[in-house]
C-alpha cells in the first residue's frame, strides 16, 4: 500500500513534517515496513484543507493531532484482507 503525504509549502506550514514522522513511527511500531510505502509529493492541489494525504486513491486531510487516528481507523483496516 502506498501513502503519499504532501510536503508542499502550505502543508509544511500545517505540520506535514510531523505527520510524516508520526506515520513512520506507526509503520515501524506495527512492523508494517514491508506492507506500507510512505512517499512525498509537492502539491496535491488541496492546500486549504490541511496536510493532504492520499491512500488507495482517496484524499485525506490530516494534522499532526489526527495522524494516529487516521492510521488506526483508515490504514490498518485497509490492510486486512476480506474473507
Amino acid at each position: 500500500m502506498k501513502i503519499t503525504i504532501c510536503i508542499g509549502s502550505s502543508c509544511h506550514l500545517k505540520g506535514s513534517r510531523q505527520v510524516v514522522e508520526k506515520l513512520q513511527e506507526l509503520v515501524k511500531k506495527n512492523n508494517l515496513t514491508d506492507k506500507i510505502d510512505l512517499a512525498a509529493a509537492f502539491c496535491m492541489g488541496n492546500c486549504q484543507n490541511g496536510v493532504c494525504v492520499t491512500m488507495n486513491e482517496k484524499m485525506y486531510s490530516l494534522s499532526p493531532e489526527t495522524t494516529e487516528d487516521f492510521f488506526n481507523n483508515d490504514v490498518l483496516p485497509s490492510l486486512v484482507a476480506p474473507f
